[in-house]
């Protein structure tokens, strides 16, 4: 596949040798020691591989983080910039992940990045996070009457990856029998396996179909107001930046509402807030965002021009990988903020940084939705306890997000509350 802005190119020379592969399952098990084995052998930034043998550089310093983050017209998030296009093969596995030319909020950058925010922003502060609660803890109940009366449950499988595609799927106005298709899809795209690019396009066709059913009945929900913005969008762009909402707002959620559950059936710290009390989920869920945070590197930026970043040279058209959680823990930084981690410090680069970074609004919706589902566990099931030993608990394979493949827990069984079970 080639972009029209390389032409097909010639192949471009790894960055730098000494390549780090990013793979491997230290990037799913232990990923802050490997971030530091990387800061002490190759600074910064680091030179690293992509499977397929595709190069890139991965940034893993607060500081040169902020850099990057703050220099949208030196490193922005322009994918026809890349100057590997000629050596990327069509059905690249890591193409959804990492994206093509394409007009969305996501792909562009100056003034066109900048009008795909002014519509899609409005319409998602337009969300009354009250009304959002209420249907985020009707949800949480009709999925915990699924499975409460058993007294075993998979959090992830049962509750964590549900609850958001739900919540979000009413919020697009997307007919309920499509959602747990809509979720499973996401999934598969973000693995990054060997079905992402069908999955990709199995998602694109679900936004497209969503786009053409608003149009002809719009209604009370986000995408009908993103319809309503009286600029003009081609039905193409609609779907585009609908597939960047909701893949933003799905797996993220689900794994920082169960990256939460995990530290809270793990440590001790937070042994009171099991048994009912509320007060230590949002220190939970901040830590998560430090320490766990659900994406963990970031596809991309490109250079626009060569230059330098940290004691590296970096050249037009190279892409950028945003180590977020690598930046999270860099020991320049964590003297200064490690006491302040767990008492709402929000420092942190878990929703990225910048021009770029995920719109508050949807930062905020994602918090209700996490929030309020751990707390409905909490008071529906306040004995729950792992089924395995912590250190049983798998990650999910991915240097890219950080989340579980399960959570396995236990509990006294409880009546359901309405009737779902």
């Amino acid at each position: 596949m080639t972009s029209p802005a390389s032409g097909g190119g010639c192949p471009v020379q790894r960055p730098e040798p000494g390549t780090v592969p990013l793979s491997g399952p230290r990037f799913h098990t232990d990923p802050q020691h490997l971030y530091n084995e990387m800061r002490r052998e190759h600074g910064a930034v680091v030179a690293v591989e992509l499977p397929g043998g595709v190069p890139a550089w991965l940034v893993i310093g607060y500081r040169e983080m902020h850099q990057v983050t703050n220099s949208p017209e030196l490193f922005p998030r322009d994918v026809s910039l890349w100057n590997q296009w000629g050596n990327i093969p069509a059905d690249w596995p890591l193409l959804p992940m990492v994206g093509q030319p394409m007009p969305s909020i996501y792909f562009t950058a100056g003034a066109e990045h900048r009008r795909h925010v002014a519509m899609v922003e409005p319409a998602l502060e337009a969300v009354d996070p009250f009304h959002l609660r209420r249907v985020c803890e009707e949800l949480a109940d009709q999925l915990i009457d699924g499975f409460c009366g058993r007294g075993t449950a998979d959090l992830v499988a049962d509750f964590a990856e549900p609850l958001p595609v739900l919540v979000l799927a009413g919020l697009l106005g997307l007919p309920d029998e499509d959602g747990a298709d809509l979720a499973r899809t996401m999934k598969v795209m973000a693995d990054g396996g060997a079905d992402a690019q069908a999955a990709y396009l199995r998602f694109m066709q679900h936004m497209q179909r969503l786009v053409a059913m608003k149009k002809a009945r719009p209604g009370d929900d986000l995408v009908s107001r993103m319809l309503a913005d009286p600029m003009p969008f081609t039905d193409e762009e609609y779907a585009n930046d609908l597939m960047a909402i909701t893949a933003a707002g799905h797996l993220p959620t689900c794994d920082w509402l169960g990256n939460s559950m995990r530290l809270m059936l793990t440590d001790d710290r937070f042994a009171a807030a099991l048994g009912g009390g509320r007060r230590s989920v949002g220190q939970a869920m901040n830590e998560v965002l430090w320490e766990d945070t659900p994406t963990q590197i970031l596809a991309g930026r490109w250079a626009a021009r060569d230059t330098r970043l940290g004691d590296k040279v970096i050249r037009a058209g190279d892409m950028l990988l945003l180590g977020l959680a690598a930046a999270n823990g860099d020991p320049h930084v964590r003297q200064h903020v490690s006491e302040a981690v767990h008492t709402g410090n929000n420092a942190h680069f878990a929703f990225s940084h910048g021009e770029y970074r995920c719109p508050f609004a949807a930062q905020h919706l994602a918090e209700i939705i996490a929030r309020t589902g751990i707390e409905v566990l909490l008071d529906r099931l306040p004995d729950m306890d792992l089924a395995v030993p912590a250190q049983n608990l798998v990650r999910r394979p991915s240097p890219f997000l950080r989340g579980m493949t399960s959570l396995p827990v236990v509990f006294t069984p409880v009546r359901a509350v309405g009737g779902f079970q």
